[in-house]
């Protein structure tokens, strides 16, 4: 288990099936994952001072990490649909 929070299993424990059929089947969705994990790691470097980022760098990565997790719910949800 990550120690890094915000990953897509705390975000979306309930649906993680629904994202591995999803990243399969979808390259653009996979993607996106690939894009989200890679934004959340950056924020988690920079909560812990791994790395340092100025302010706003670290306020537009939370931006980019919530529009992204968006693409990804409403994809889900097209999915359930």
């Amino acid at each position: 288990m990550s120690n890094t929070p915000h990953t897509l299993r705390d975000e979306f424990p309930d649906q993680m099936d629904t994202i591995h059929a999803l990243k399969v089947a979808n390259p653009e969705f996979a993607r996106i994952l690939e894009e989200y994990d890679e934004v959340n790691d950056q924020i988690h470097r920079a909560e812990t001072r791994i790395e340092s980022i100025s302010e706003e760098t670290e306020v537009t990565l939370r931006k980019k990490r919530l529009a992204l997790k968006d693409k990804i719910a409403s994809a889900l949800n097209k999915r359930g649909a």
